[in-house]
């Protein structure tokens, strides 16, 4: 018993990467994803996010296992052992990216606000300003802390699925066992979405840099593996959870979904007011938490690659790390409070965007983490790197067949 209760408060000090990292990643984008496919298919798309649980803790155990071992961020290591001229590669790439992904967070805040009758930009500044007082704490353990308290918050995703009364037997035998309509264009683009979401190229950056500012070691491995794990199941139970709900309500009625905001107001002559604000709620959660890790990630990635002085231990003291950070935050809020902008068709085309830049991201990721010079005897070996390259394969080839239609075929 106190081998256990050991085992228990360590693992409770080394988590917390791997749980923010994962629960991030059911971000608006992701939401919006959800809700569409159970609006379009009902609960046919379920075994695919639990499926997707796989290749996401996959990547992110890579990326944990350079941050333990080398005690340094992923940009860090690409500007020490491949230059600056690839690290320019990562870097900008990167940048798009993340300014693209901000923008979506914030679009998902301000449709957020529609649910509560409210207008949208006292509620996008005012997450704006406390997504910025957390760079002035000048402690990783608190800006840890607000982060899981808004994991918690994404949780209320699971009772709104409760209160759509889903019959437990179709979720079984439709979105487990039932046939999948993979001659149908739309089905497939969903899956696309679906795989394209699973992974964003932020999330490499945030965790390692997350695990070193942490202070985890080689020896906090084992626990580093199981959090990463647990976020894994966690976020693709969200994501269940959302096409639960969108399946046992708006596709029974054939109600489309535009965004989650619009899924939150359509459920709510459904189910009440009171799930539609459950929802809601847990999308500003989700919307902030994602903008929170996203202008994380990009700040520590500037940070590690120059040598700038990048710890949320040291507050305001890391001054260009700080002052990315807050431009991030400052700039994303700004394009979503200029009037009339249609975020829901910027929202499409970032996910698509995405799409091209995997193969980037997931490629040093992989050179690194079998570069012996880098990572030792930790590398992959052959089985790690048959399953890597080959989920790595997929998703990457799904997300660029998803841009291109995006791109090609918007309305499609």
């Amino acid at each position: 018993m106190a081998s256990f209760r050991s085992s228990l408060l360590r693992f409770l000090a080394v988590a917390g990467p791997g749980l923010v990292v994962t629960f991030a990643d059911t971000e608006a984008g992701s939401i919006t994803t959800a809700a569409t496919s159970g609006a379009q298919f009902g609960y046919k798309l379920i075994l695919l996010q639990l499926l997707l649980i796989v290749p996401l803790f996959v990547v992110q155990e890579m990326t944990v296992r350079l941050g333990v071992v080398t005690g340094k961020g992923h940009a860090r290591l690409i500007r020490e052992h491949y230059g600056l001229g690839w690290t320019w590669v990562s870097l900008g790439t990167m940048l798009l990216t993340n300014v693209a992904a901000l923008v979506t967070e914030f679009a998902g805040i301000a449709g957020a606000a529609m649910i509560f009758g409210l207008d949208p930009r006292p509620l996008v500044i005012t997450a704006a300003l406390l997504l910025v007082v957390v760079i002035f704490t000048a402690s990783y353990k608190r800006a840890e802390a607000f982060a899981l308290a808004l994991c918690l918050v994404e949780i209320l995703f699971v009772p709104a699925a409760f209160a759509a009364h889903p019959p437990a037997h179709a979720i079984v035998m439709q979105g487990i066992f039932g046939n999948q309509p993979l001659g149908n264009y739309s089905y497939l683009l969903l899956i696309a979405s679906n795989i394209g979401a699973v992974i964003m190229p932020w999330m490499i950056f945030y965790q390692q840099s997350a695990t070193v500012d942490k202070g985890l070691g080689l020896g906090d491995l084992g626990f580093a593996r199981i959090d990463t794990a647990l976020g894994s199941v966690f976020t693709q139970a969200i994501m269940c959870a959302v096409i639960v709900t969108t399946a046992a309500t708006l596709y029974v009625h054939r109600i489309p979904v535009l965004d989650a905001a619009h899924a939150a107001l359509a459920l709510e002559p459904l189910l009440g007011h009171l799930a539609g604000v459950t929802f809601g709620v847990a999308l500003i959660g989700a919307s902030m938490l994602g903008a929170f890790v996203v202008s994380l990630a990009t700040a520590w990635a500037f940070g590690e690659a120059f040598g700038w002085r990048c710890s949320l231990n040291d507050g305001l003291r890391a001054k260009r790390f700080s002052a990315l950070y807050i431009a991030c935050v400052a700039i994303a809020a700004g394009i979503v409070l200029i009037p009339h902008l249609p975020l829901v068709q910027i929202t499409v085309y970032v996910e698509a965007f995405n799409g091209f830049v995997l193969p980037i991201v997931l490629g040093f990721l992989l050179v690194l983490v079998n570069d012996r010079r880098v990572i030792g005897d930790r590398h992959n070996r052959p089985l790690g790197n048959t399953i890597a390259f080959t989920l790595s394969a997929v998703v990457v080839t799904l997300g660029i067949w998803m841009a291109i239609t995006t791109i090609l075929h918007p309305g499609a």
